[in-house]
């Protein structure tokens, strides 16, 4: 008796009345879906209740937030302006990013494609370790050890730069912007040099066995394949690594010596940034200052987002070297 055969079921076609999902597909597709809108929410519940406390105190405030030189929200009347805050929180950053970064991708192309493996996995670990110390530890390292020994390098800048004005030196213990700046540089080291590593271990490697075979260096195979690849990871990390700088509390207040003066100099005391004003000011603050200081917190806020989204457009018009189409 013959039987004919049955026609096979193949798992991965749809049948013709559509797509079959399992259950586990489901709950995956509504626990992403339901992450996204849960975050949603919750970035639009924080900026309405910054948005509405800052309210309450910009109607009271008998200055000019945005220009006033002058910090006192718990007077009668309260006066009060971010102007210094916004400029020792951006210049800061600035100084980071601009001492971080090269220093970041160089040590992530040396452990990638120059460190031979058994010195390049400890060396690795070490930079790991270096983004898990507290912030506390770093601004209790830049007090008793960073700050002491600047001195020389403020007069030697000073000296042969001071005439420029940003790096005059009157003396006197340097907890400067210049001084947050280099401290916060060598904590936001450690995230961008991992990001880096990561994203220059993906590049092609035929493209670069390519360009070894045509007779290019080491330097110009990195030039020519590994940077272009990894052109938009270097700037994710950096976003992220200025993400930490403008947002840095405890370390900042432990080195800084804040005053509402905008000095021309960098390495001369003065300056402050909005984190650090929050957590100096929460504790003493009445109702009025607290809610100027959530205010200043709306500003940081506003600038973070500023900073992500410029970061988002940067990598969008270089798709082609996201690594992407690889």
């Amino acid at each position: 008796m013959d039987i004919a055969p049955t026609a096979s079921v193949d798992p991965t076609k749809a049948p013709p009345g559509g797509p079959v999902r399992r259950p586990g597909d489901r709950v995956f597709l509504g626990l992403s879906k339901g992450s996204g809108i849960a975050l949603l929410v919750i970035m639009a519940a924080i900026a309405v209740f910054l948005t509405w406390r800052a309210l309450v105190a910009l109607a009271e405030n008998e200055g000019n937030f945005l220009t006033t030189f002058e910090w006192n929200a718990n007077a009668n009347p309260p006066v009060f302006g971010i102007a210094v805050l916004a400029y020792g929180t951006v210049v800061s950053s600035i100084i980071a990013m601009v001492l971080a970064v090269p220093v970041a991708v160089g040590i992530a192309l040396f452990i990638s494609h120059y460190a031979p493996r058994r010195l390049a996995t400890p060396l690795a670990y070490t930079v790991d370790l270096l983004a898990a110390v507290p912030s506390i530890i770093y601004g209790l390292w830049g007090a008793l050890f960073l700050v002491p020994h600047l001195t020389g390098l403020y007069t030697w800048l000073d000296e042969y730069l001071g005439w420029t004005g940003v790096f005059a030196y009157n003396g006197g213990a340097p907890r400067s912007l210049f001084t947050v700046g280099i401290l916060l540089a060598i904590m936001i080291l450690p995230i961008v040099t991992n990001v880096s590593r990561e994203v220059f271990k993906q590049s092609p490697k035929m493209q670069e066995e390519a360009a070894l075979a045509l007779g290019a260096t080491r330097w110009e195979v990195i030039r020519m394949a590994v940077l272009p690849f990894g052109r938009s990871g270097v700037i994710s990390a950096s976003m992220l690594g200025l993400g930490r700088a403008l947002g840095e509390t405890m370390a900042v207040a432990t080195v800084l010596s804040p005053s509402f003066v905008i000095n021309a100099s960098l390495l001369n005391p003065g300056g402050g940034t909005f984190a650090q004003n929050i957590a100096a000011g929460f504790k003493e603050a009445g109702d009025t200052g607290r809610d100027a200081l959530i205010a200043s917190g709306l500003v940081l806020f506003v600038i973070t987002l500023l900073v992500n989204g410029a970061a988002r457009l940067i990598i969008a018009r270089r798709k082609e070297y996201s690594g992407a189409n690889a």
